[in-house]
């Protein structure tokens, strides 16, 4: 039997002024470490989408791709790793977005989906939004859907949902 919410948001430790003062970073290795919890919270994440015919999951570095690889074993799927620049060795796209302080960078394959590709977005945190939404850009610019986006943690007080306006979104635990 699955492991419930309550269990899996149980495992998820908070460390205060983590990685700077004023900020409260949530944990998922005690998730991570309990295999039954961990086997839970990637069903969880692919359920809404076992039967929206995902031929591709895309991850964003580097929490992102500890969820994203089994979700796309699971859905039985292709697995694209969306990459910080100058991180990926082939012809690549790349997508520069707004943070808070600068920007970023995130780069993915161009040969690694097209128009026929029907992809599900995975991370371990919605936050802002502006990294999904970049990701979101990414895939689009190679002509394929973006048929939903599956987060194990939204902190809803960032109202990063806001920026996937138009996107299924579905998150485990909302903070």
């Amino acid at each position: 039997m699955p492991a419930t919410l309550p269990k899996i948001k149980a495992a998820i430790r908070d460390i205060p002024d983590f990685p700077k003062a004023g900020i409260v970073f949530k944990d998922i290795t005690p998730l991570l470490q309990d295999a039954e919890l961990f086997k839970s919270t990637i069903e969880r994440l692919a359920g809404p989408f076992q039967r929206k015919g995902i031929t591709h999951v895309a991850s964003m570095e580097s929490r992102g791709f500890i969820f994203g690889a089994p979700v796309a074993y699971i859905l039985g799927a292709g697995y694209v790793p969306v990459r910080k620049k100058g991180k990926l060795p082939s012809k690549l796209i790349s997508h520069t977005f707004d943070l808070e302080y600068g920007t970023d960078t995130l780069e993915m394959h161009v040969d690694s989906m097209d128009a026929s590709s029907r992809v599900l977005i995975i991370d371990d945190v919605l936050a802002t939004g502006g990294t999904a939404r970049a990701t979101c850009q990414l895939v689009q610019k190679l002509k394929a859907k973006v048929v939903g986006l599956s987060f194990v943690i939204e902190l809803e007080f960032l109202h990063g949902r806001e920026k996937l306006n138009g996107y299924e979104v579905t998150s485990l635990l909302r903070y």
